[in-house]
């Protein structure tokens, strides 16, 4: 079992890397490509992040994490069976490409509260994150994801396949 703040960096790093990989695995299918290898690493790191953040300690009742959670797993189930089990064929493809990015939009949402939550400066700006900074990052984010989304749906050539 590793100790709170290993546990957390781990998570943290994961999470990190699921976003990174989940941009560019999403920026190829916005080009019409299917990036393999970082299509795996966001998928796995993403359903990790996911997982490990029910490690952490509760104060009792469900928290929003959690919620968040709950919706990511459940996007990355449909998303996995869409990408792996139907091989994006047909009407498959759209629904991979939908919950690919929805999941990479879970989890720049999660990073965006704990930047405001984390960072002193951002912190100032939106104590309880109820302020009108920290709704128009999030306003700001949704709206880029869905423009993505929609940008990668709209890809309608056969993506090509990378390593």
């Amino acid at each position: 079992m590793l100790d709170l703040p290993t546990f957390t960096l781990v998570h943290v790093v994961a999470s990190v890397f699921g976003i990174v990989a989940g941009l560019v695995a999403v920026g190829g299918l916005v080009a019409g490509a299917s990036f393999r290898t970082w299509t795996a690493l966001f998928l796995g790191t993403t359903v990790f992040t996911s997982v490990s953040g029910f490690g952490f300690p509760s104060t009792g009742g469900v928290s929003p994490a959690q919620v968040v959670g709950v919706i990511s797993l459940c996007v990355l189930a449909v998303c996995l069976v869409a990408h792996y089990g139907r091989r994006t064929a047909g009407r498959w493809h759209s629904t991979y490409v939908v919950t690919a990015v929805t999941a990479l939009y879970l989890n720049v949402f999660v990073l965006v509260v704990q930047l405001f939550a984390k960072t002193p400066a951002l912190a100032q700006l939106a104590p309880t994150q109820r302020e009108a900074p920290f709704a128009a990052t999030q306003a700001l984010v949704l709206l880029t994801f869905v423009w993505i989304g929609w940008s990668a749906v709209r890809a309608t050539r056969a993506p090509r396949v990378m390593a």
